[in-house]
């Protein structure tokens, strides 16, 4: 779940602009040597900075266990979701130090990769004196792991150079809907898009407060990176071509202005009134409260409004991995919290033991068993198919969805610096048509700023 607006990841940019960087940037694993203990920084206490969420919410009594097996105290600092990215970037570009640990999403890897900032935990992970045995790095989704590497070169795909953080977390982008209401209809969810607009138009009544489907719509990257981004790619769209490392932006191609016409005219005809101010706490709430019978967002956003007490329409919801595209693929855009290590710790190996605990096997089969509202999605194959099945009883499509898109859930944006401004910027022209402006026009105008962010 990632409602976090263009404000605080404009602070990248500027702290980028500014040469501001971080500390010592010299990895630390090859200086851990022996067998591997998990007492080798027993006394050491490490400070953690992280943001509240049902991924904290569901580790946070384990950490006594933690703190029990390995000798070392964990100092957590919370911040709320609005200010989260602007205080980490503060608290990297000093180099200081302070926070050994932090909560990450992918595509901010983009801004503080190249800066120094993080260390690098491939060789954390190859050293057998500091990882585990049993860690299996390869039992987290390819998908994932793939999403938080990367070489640092503009446009090159992930899942080459370093292993920039661990993902912890993570959600899939697919529909949501009001399986009571769609079974007292008769009705099914759409296999194609254009089938999905007309069923969210025929579902939409304005005089009984309901409308089809949620989606985001407010003036923020995180509007494109859901719902948006996995049916745009699903159609055959992309957001860059990539003429050996120069990037174009290409969200005016014939079939992306089709798409986005499309997309447009269905949030006027059967999203919410207020659109454009929607972010998925919107989206989901509407869910909940039986506005909304489509919820196009990320699943793990939606599943505690299925949880008994939690929303008036708990129980009857139901997940569906929304239409493929006319090749047949489901590729879905993913959203990961991962956990990263600073460059300038100075404790690195107590952080990484803390990292790799988290991130293990164990610790989330237990978070997925105490996790207040459950820990979905979980990134390891061996605890989705063994605790977190267990769960799904009363959810749904919700396995059946998950193992349809698995596959081909990974990050679909091409990677490059200036993610969030271009991201803002697309965001912003998505409102600009919805209000009247032309979808040509409108993108190609789009297209022509992104390019030069990218090329600056």
């Amino acid at each position: 779940m990632m409602g976090v607006g263009g404000a605080a990841a404009a602070a990248a940019g500027a702290l980028s602009a500014c040469g501001i960087g971080g500390g010592d940037t010299a990895n630390g694993a090859n200086e851990v040597s022996g067998a591997f203990d998990w007492k080798k920084a027993a006394g050491a206490t490490i400070s953690l900075l992280q943001t509240p969420h049902p991924y904290q919410v569901a580790f946070k009594p384990l950490l006594a266990e933690f703190t029990e097996l390995t000798g070392i105290e964990v100092k957590v600092d919370l911040v709320a979701e609005a200010d989260y990215f602007t205080r980490l970037e503060l608290e990297l570009a000093n180099g200081a130090g302070n926070y050994d640990v932090f909560m990450t999403g992918a595509y901010f890897i983009w801004t503080y990769g190249p800066q120094g900032w993080m260390e690098d935990l491939r060789p954390w992970i190859d050293n057998p004196a500091a990882t585990v045995g049993e860690y299996d790095f390869e039992d987290i989704y390819e998908g994932l792991r793939t999403s938080t590497a990367w070489d640092f070169q503009v446009g090159n795909p992930l899942g080459q150079g370093g292993q920039w953080a661990i993902p912890w977390g993570f959600e899939t982008s697919v529909i949501a809907y009001n399986k009571a209401e769609f079974d007292r209809r008769g009705i099914l969810p759409a296999e194609t898009f254009d089938n999905l607009i007309q069923l969210a138009t025929d579902l939409t009544d304005r005089s009984q407060n309901r409308y089809g489907i949620a989606f985001r719509g407010s003036r923020s990257w995180a509007t494109i990176h859901p719902g948006f981004m996995t049916q745009f790619t699903r159609q055959g769209c992309v957001d860059f071509t990539n003429d050996n490392g120069k990037l174009s932006a290409a969200m005016n191609s014939p079939g992306a202005v089709d798409f986005t016409q499309k997309w447009v005219d269905l949030a006027k005809a059967a999203g919410p009134t207020s659109w454009t101010t929607y972010e998925y706490p919107n989206c989901t709430s509407d869910l909940g409260a039986g506005t909304a019978l489509m919820c196009y967002d990320a699943d793990s956003a939606t599943y505690p409004e299925n949880k008994p007490g939690n929303s008036a329409q708990a129980g009857n919801i139901a997940w569906h991995s929304g239409p493929p595209g006319p090749d047949g693929s489901y590729g879905t855009n993913l959203w990961t919290w991962s956990l990263a290590m600073g460059s300038a710790s100075k404790k690195k190996l107590a952080a990484w033991l803390f990292i790799q605990w988290a991130t293990g096997k164990e610790a989330q089969a237990k978070a997925v068993q105490t996790g207040k509202l459950g820990f979905a999605d979980p990134t390891r194959k061996s605890v989705f198919d063994g605790t977190f099945k267990n769960t799904l009883g009363g959810f749904p499509g919700y396995q059946e969805t998950f193992e349809k898109v698995i596959d081909s859930t990974s990050i679909k944006f091409t990677p490059q610096t200036s993610f969030f401004e271009t991201t803002e910027q697309w965001a912003v022209a998505l409102q600009d048509i919805y209000a009247g402006a032309s979808a040509r026009g409108r993108l190609d105008t789009l297209a022509e700023v992104n390019t030069q962010a990218v090329s600056g």
